[in-house]
């Protein structure tokens, strides 16, 4: 099993960093660090589905494991979206089913503390030095996104 773990600390209220993670306008600004058009469709409640997509309408299908508004969100990965279709428990979802996303947000002087952690059964081995450049320089425009507003 395969984890990876990025922290950021963002000069704004747990509230602010939340806003910036999931408001629409917000998520689609700090994501395009990993795809230019990156957008979810969703409601963000607990077992919701999501559809995180780039630009031409592909990318993964998910769910809302857990949520605790401005404190806790997991994301459960369950397969893929290709060619407008979605692939669960198919050859085609590949080695995301079954892995978490976490963003855990703490208060610590008076900042946020954003630890993201990605746990999965198996991170398929070409996205790891991609996540490892990647999330650091999201997480900078998700800084930026929260301590503008």
């Amino acid at each position: 099993m395969e984890n990876l773990e990025f922290v950021k600390t963002i000069n704004a209220p747990r509230e602010k960093v939340w806003n910036a993670l999931w408001e629409d306008a917000n998520y689609r600004e700090w994501t395009s660090a990993f795809a230019e058009g990156s957008h979810a469709v969703t409601d963000w409640k607990q077992g919701s589905k999501i559809l995180f997509l780039d630009a031409k309408g592909e990318g993964m299908v998910s769910e809302v494991a857990d949520i605790r508004p401005n404190e806790f969100m997991s994301i459960r990965h369950l397969g893929i979206v290709k060619d407008g279709v979605e692939h669960i428990s198919s050859p085609e979802s590949g080695e995301w089913s079954g892995g978490y996303e976490n963003y855990l947000l703490q208060t610590e002087d008076g900042q946020t503390k954003l630890t993201v952690t990605m746990e999965s059964v198996s991170i398929p081995k070409d996205f790891i030095a991609y996540f490892q450049y990647t999330w650091p320089k999201a997480l900078d425009k998700l800084k930026q996104v929260a301590e503008r507003r």
